[in-house]
């Protein structure tokens, strides 16, 4: 019989396990990839226009003058992921897309908590979580309040605690460049120092059953 963990319980035996290595795909961490995958996130929420954030699909919306911003959309697709699983992470219109992985650092800790978001350890935790069915964000808030941090998903993955200490978990994201599938740090390559010097944070949330 599988044991069931409230998320908070969940999240301490995930941080045990972190000692070691992360568990085993389940049944629920297959799903959770399934999911992840029918949005493919390479062919949408591309980078250069205004999209639709639960679809990635581009509004239509022009640019403003004098706009040479890249228009990224890593938040609105964490969040448009979020949702297919029924989890609130922040997101239009509550806050603007613009800046949105910043607000989402400064939330996830504050209301995120109220919202069923937890705090993960480390890497491994943060893998082993993902194993097992749970959504995990990887979070990176930019020291510059006018520049954008990153946000992106774990995937579910089968890396030893070595390999996760070198590169981190493998996310799925989009951004400057959208993959279904790279290594945390490539994802948050923008952002140099944010791997090297730990700066990346985790958080995770269970699904509810069905989802």
């Amino acid at each position: 019989m599988r044991m069931r963990l409230l998320p908070t319980a969940a999240v301490l035996f995930a941080s045990a396990l972190s000692l070691f290595a992360a568990g085993e795909i389940t049944p629920e961490g297959t799903h959770l990839v399934s999911v992840l995958d029918s949005m493919h996130v390479e062919e949408h929420w591309n980078a250069g226009a205004i999209v639709d954030w639960r679809t990635g699909d581009p509004t239509g919306q022009p640019l403003k003058e004098g706009d040479t911003g890249k228009h990224t959309h890593c938040s609105q697709f964490a969040a448009a992921a979020c949702e297919k699983f029924g989890i609130y992470l922040l997101r239009p219109p509550e806050h603007s897309a613009v800046l949105l992985a910043n607000a989402q650092y400064d939330w996830l800790p504050g209301e995120g908590k109220s919202r069923g978001w937890a705090p993960v350890p480390d890497g491994v935790a943060a893998q082993d979580l993902a194993n097992r069915g749970q959504v995990v964000v990887a979070i990176y808030k930019n020291g510059d309040p006018k520049k954008s941090g990153h946000i992106a998903i774990v995937r579910p993955g089968s890396k030893p605690p070595a390999q996760i200490a070198a590169e981190g978990p493998n996310v799925i994201q989009a951004g400057g460049s959208n993959f279904n599938s790279t290594t945390l740090k490539r994802g948050f390559a923008n952002h140099s120092e944010a791997f090297p010097k730990g700066e990346i944070k985790f958080y995770a949330h269970a699904v509810e059953a069905g989802r």
